[in-house]
């Protein structure tokens, strides 16, 4: 063995060994204790906040003077809001390395403050503004409490999830192009996206002036209803008016929640509430596309003028106008910077500092268009219902590839309001397949206090409508005979001959009924669907038909078209092509194909 030299405790070398292995042992440990800190503390807030600080209320005035309006509430702002002291990181690492603390708090923070409400910190947003999952390549992505597997939703996530898990009684966020209204959908609570102008946003970080709003969260509508009142600085009295409610019915073809759960769960509330008029209802689509003449430089080649293509037209406008500006907004910093950003964030960030929009007037002219269009619609007095989203929240780290369809169907209900300037509630309505559901009330521009004070008077009895749907069971089918079935289908077909979709319906369920083993009563009436506007029914008829004949043609074509009107355009794609192969020369199928493969790029 080699020789060892003997260690001496007098030798200094020695304890400089012995001091510097026994001071890595502890900045290991520290290391440890502040991972595991910083694990529970996030679990503790569901990773909502950015940083943790108290902005106390201004003082309580002496009696007998009243109480401030919000006193005793807490609130918390999203991360692209000015607090004087505190750098403002608009969801960016790179974004608060680059810059210094602010001078000032953001107007709407102090409103706020002078209505006696305590400010406890900022939360995680998506980076720069951009995108409505809710996804942070730098916090991390706060925990949704209704469904930790999916995504919150933004791209104020983390000020929804500080609400939905009962840490602040309100909070802030941004809506440029459907943050707070995803979010909340998707988080299963109240938000509203005021009329555009009406709250200041000065001290607020710009990502497209021209849609940027400030919008807030609440649990309940009582609570949304006293923050909007602060923050708009409403009169509490307003003129009693018939309240007149308009339902979208094209645009519930959109959502995958059964209309039971949402059209028939309104119109029956209605019915029960004082002051409202008899529902009317509306092809949304149609009446956009024929009262806003300058979305037509917008529209697909190729596309038709029904209600997925002309909301596809309308949420192309909304994104070319935040890409616009926010490019005016940011392309020096962009530039100079080249922050490291999330792999969505950063093909939108790119997009926009990369593509210089040639027809700007035109986006503008759109906003006109459509702000005049919802007030014709709904003068002061009415209400514009639709889903605020189509989809259920998408599972965290969802493949590019999935999200991109999600994206297309999601923003073509988000630009109506973000476009026309008016004001939006997402309400909370329940549960379908695990997931929350969320109706939006939709007002024109400037009918603020009469949305929210709609909000409070149809809640409860929206509520009563979803217990009593809850409780209920479905209904059992009957069968009977398969002769009377027969003939039911030939009345269904003459019926569809002349033109009278809902008569065809009518007859084609009756044999369905009778026979529910019969793919061409399905397949049938999904044609009727389809001429009603009705595509997620003629979609689950054309589905059910193909379960019971894998070779029915017809059935793959219906549910294509069903489809494409849908916005699935892989799926719609993959139908024609499947009906190519039972057909090879089939035109119809080949066209429609070859048109979908364009879209899809």
């Amino acid at each position: 063995m080699p020789n060892l030299s003997k260690l001496n405790a007098s030798n200094p070398k020695v304890w400089v060994v012995i001091g510097v292995g026994l001071a890595g042992v502890l900045i290991l440990a520290e290391v440890h204790r502040r991972r595991l800190n910083a694990k529970s503390s996030a679990s503790e807030d569901f990773g909502a906040f950015v940083e943790r600080f108290e902005l106390l209320p201004h003082p309580q005035p002496p009696p007998p003077a009243a109480r401030l309006p919000l006193s005793g509430l807490t609130f918390a702002i999203s991360d692209n809001f000015d607090v004087k002291g505190y750098i403002t990181g608009y969801g960016s690492a790179d974004w608060k390395r680059t810059h210094e603390a602010t001078s000032n708090t953001a107007e709407a923070v102090k409103t706020l403050l002078r209505s006696g409400a305590t400010c406890v910190g900022k939360t995680v947003m998506d980076q720069l503004g951009f995108g409505i999952i809710g996804e942070n390549k730098n916090y991390g992505t706060p925990i949704n409490p209704q469904n930790p597997s999916s995504v919150p939703g933004g791209s104020s996530s983390g000020s929804a999830v500080a609400v939905a898990a009962q840490i602040v009684d309100f909070a802030l966020g941004i809506d440029s192009v459907g943050c707070i209204r995803v979010p909340a959908a998707f988080c299963g609570i109240f938000g509203f996206r005021p009329s555009h102008g009406l709250v200041s946003t000065v001290g607020v970080l710009p990502n497209s002036q021209s849609l940027d709003t400030i919008g807030w969260f609440a649990s309940d509508p009582s609570m949304l209803h006293r923050v909007g009142h602060a923050l708009l600085r409403l009169s509490p009295l307003e003129p009693k008016r018939t309240r007149h409610i308009i339902i979208a019915d094209d645009l519930f073809q959109l959502s995958k929640v059964p209309l039971h759960k949402t059209v028939s769960v309104v119109s029956k509330a209605i019915e029960k509430l004082s002051g409202y008029g008899k529902p009317k209802h509306i092809q949304f689509g149609q009446f956009i596309a024929s009262n806003v003449p300058s979305l037509e430089l917008f529209f697909e080649e190729s596309s038709n003028k029904q209600t997925a293509a002309t909301l596809r037209a309308l949420s192309s406008a909304m994104l070319l106008l935040q890409r616009h500006e926010f490019k005016i907004n940011h392309e020096e910093w962009v530039k100079s910077i080249k922050p490291k950003l999330g792999p969505d964030i950063s093909n939108r960030v790119l997009a926009a500092i990369n593509t210089t929009q040639e027809n700007v007037k035109s986006l503008y002219k759109v906003k006109v268009e459509i702000r005049a269009a919802l007030r014709s619609l709904l003068k002061d007095n009415g209400i514009l219902i639709i889903p605020t989203v189509c989809d259920p929240p998408p599972k965290l780290n969802s493949k590019k590839s999935l999200l991109a369809e999600f994206h297309d169907r999601t923003y073509a209900l988000l630009g109506i309001t973000s476009m026309s300037g008016g004001c939006q509630a997402a309400i909370p309505l329940g549960i379908h397949d695990d997931s929350p559901v969320s109706i939006s009330l939709v007002a024109s521009h400037g009918t603020d206090k009469f949305l929210l004070d709609t909000v409070l008077d149809m809640y409860s009895s929206l509520q009563q409508e979803v217990g009593i749907i809850s409780s209920s069971s479905p209904l059992p089918d009957t069968n009977s005979n398969m002769d009377t079935a027969e003939l039911l289908k030939e009345k269904g077909n003459a019926a569809y001959k002349g033109k009278q979709w809902n008569k065809a319906v009518n007859f084609y369920t009756e044999a369905i009924k009778l026979n529910d083993a019969n793919a061409a009563y399905y397949s049938n009436r999904a044609a009727a669907y389809l001429e009603l506007g009705c595509y997620q029914q003629a979609e689950e008829d054309c589905s059910k038909a193909i379960s019971l004949d894998k070779k029915y043609v017809k059935a793959y074509l219906r549910r294509g078209t069903a489809k494409e009107s849908l916005l699935f355009y892989k799926e719609a794609a993959e139908d024609f092509k499947h009906a190519l192969v039972l057909e090879p020369q089939n035109k119809v199928a080949s066209q429609a194909e070859k048109r979908l493969r364009k879209l899809i790029g």
